[in-house]
């Protein structure tokens, strides 16, 4: 389905009974909604979800030019309004967690939860140029020349070694990702700088990482849960960066544990 908010069209599905407690789902730079099917289906039995393609992604519009977190902030806001959805439990994974982080920061009453998962609050400075290399290969060359580095961050070798269907879909997805939304993404991402502010947040509050995840490490869940007041740390085993997908049993059961306590 299609919703226009702040001058582009937006693609979202709602999923589960209606009039129950709402999950928004928001995923990873270079993916969509589809990297969350591994959780659809339990989330689904108790809770009305929404999964949504952030600006650039997947069926989402993907305007030329930089974007800001707040834009990306102010999208989801729009389209959680525009279908009566408040108070909502937020699910993000990597550039998803930002924009939680970003929401929760500017106009936290829009959420009953946190769940912050393989993500940061902060770009270390040394990371720049690994950004702004990012951003002129896709324009330059497309997304081909990003995906295999990029699968090699997302998942374990040992998982990527098994071949299997689930990565062979997010790596399709990647290669579908319009270049000036990833571009443009990328933009809003690297001068992400939260982490000092984070003590502010006061809503009930679930860390995730993958054990082997080098993008957004352990260290970095850590400092995260370390500054939210009552933060619950959960260390995936086995998993890299997509940590939802690479063991989606145990990121599933964490995540239900944790809502289902809220």
């Amino acid at each position: 389905m299609k919703f226009l908010a702040n001058g582009i069209s937006i693609e979202y599905e709602l999923f589960g009974p209606e009039g129950a407690p709402a999950v928004v789902l928001s995923h990873s730079l270079g993916s969509s909604s589809i990297m969350w099917a591994p959780q659809l289906p339990k989330l689904a039995e108790k809770f009305r979800v929404l999964c949504y393609d952030t600006r650039g992604h997947g069926g989402t519009a993907a305007p030329e030019g930089a974007y800001s977190l707040d834009q990306l902030g102010d999208d989801a806001i729009a389209l959680m309004g525009g279908l009566d959805l408040s108070q909502v439990h937020w699910v993000g994974l990597s550039m998803g967690g930002m924009i939680g982080q970003n929401i929760a920061l500017r106009q936290a009453g829009h959420f009953k939860s946190l769940s912050l998962c393989d993500t940061s609050a902060q770009m270390p400075v040394e990371a720049q140029a690994t950004w702004d290399e990012r951003i002129t290969m896709s324009m330059s060359s497309g997304m081909f020349p990003l995906a295999d580095p990029t699968m090699d961050r997302w998942f374990t070798g040992a998982y990527l070694a098994t071949k299997p269907s689930s990565v062979e879909a997010i790596r399709a997805q990647f290669l579908a990702t319009a270049p000036s939304g990833f571009a443009g993404c990328c933009h809003a991402l690297k001068t992400l700088d939260y982490l000092e502010q984070l003590h502010t947040i006061d809503i009930p509050t679930l860390v995730i990482v993958g054990a082997d995840d080098p993008s957004t490490t352990v260290a970095q869940s850590e400092a995260m849960a370390e500054r939210i007041p009552n933060a619950q740390l959960v260390v995936i085993p086995d998993a890299s960066h997509l940590s939802n997908v690479e063991q989606p049993a145990g990121f599933t059961a964490a995540l239900l544990g944790f809502l289902n306590g809220v």
